[in-house]
C-alpha cells in the first residue's frame, strides 16, 4: 500500500505526488520505490487534502510537517494550501501541545523551485502565512550543469526560474535555504557562494545511492 505520510526523525513528511518537473537520474526514486527500504512512496493515486489530514493525525506530535515525497509537491499547490490552512486553523481552535521551540509545528516545503514556471504565475505570495520554511534544490552552480544533472522538462528556462523563486521566497517565507546534492559534478563552494549572494541559508544533502535497492 502506498504511503501518504512518513516519519523521519521528529519530522512528518507528506507525499502528495510522484509527478515532477525534473528527471534527475540521481533521484532516489529511480533506485527504489521504498524510502529507507520501509515506506512505499510510489502512489497509486494522489490523495485529497482530507486524506492527507486524516493521515497526519495529531500534528502536535511532530516538530516539522514537510511537503516532500517522491515528486515535486508544488504541482499539488491547492492541496498544499488546503492542508496548511487546516493545520494552522487547528492550532488556533484547539489546545494541542507542541515542542518548546515553537507554538505550532513548523510547516516546511521542499521544492525544486520551478513552481512559478510550472503554473505560469508567481505562486509564492499564496504561501505567505502557510509555509514557515522552504528548502529549494539548487543542485548546480550554473545552468549548464543543472541541465545535465536534473534534466528539467522546461529546459533552459528552469535554472533562472529557480533564482527568481528564491528571491520571491525571501519576501514571503520566514526561513529560506537552498540545497545541493553532494555529487562529484557539483561545485559545492560555488553553490555556497551563490546562496551567500542571495542571502539565504545553504545545505549540502548527502547522496544515498548505497542505501537503496532496486
Amino acid at each position: 500500500m502506498a504511503t501518504i505520510v512518513y516519519q523521519v526523525g521528529d519530522s512528518l513528511y507528506l507525499n502528495l505526488t510522484n509527478r515532477c518537473t525534473n528527471e534527475c537520474p540521481f533521484c532516489i526514486r529511480n533506485l527504489s520505490r521504498h524510502f529507507n527500504q520501509k515506506y512505499h512512496l510510489w502512489l497509486d493515486h494522489e490523495s485529497s487534502a482530507e486524506e492527507v489530514l486524516t493521515s497526519i493525525g495529531d500534528p502536535a506530535k511532530h516538530q516539522q510537517i514537510v511537503f516532500c515525497g517522491y515528486g515535486e509537491p508544488t504541482i499539488r499547490l491547492e492541496t498544499i494550501k488546503a492542508v496548511a490552512i487546516k493545520l494552522k486553523s487547528q492550532h488556533q481552535t484547539s489546545n494541542f501541545k507542541t515542542n518548546e521551540k515553537s507554538q505550532i509545528p513548523i510547516i516546511r516545503l521542499d521544492t525544486n523551485g520551478q513552481a512559478n514556471l510550472f503554473w505560469g504565475r508567481n505562486i509564492v505570495p499564496e504561501l505567505k502565512g502557510l509555509i514557515d520554511s522552504v528548502s529549494i534544490s539548487l543542485n548546480a552552480e550554473n545552468a549548464e550543469v543543472y541541465q545535465k544533472l536534473c534534466r528539467p522538462l522546461a529546459g533552459k528556462a528552469a535554472y533562472p526560474a529557480i533564482f527568481e523563486f528564491i528571491k520571491e521566497a525571501k519576501k514571503y517565507i520566514p526561513q529560506v535555504e537552498v540545497s545541493v546534492v553532494d555529487l562529484p559534478a557539483v561545485d559545492l563552494e560555488a553553490c555556497r557562494n551563490i546562496a551567500k549572494a542571495l542571502g539565504v541559508n545553504f545545505r549540502v544533502r548527502p547522496y544515498y545511492e548505497e542505501t537503496y535497492v532496486r
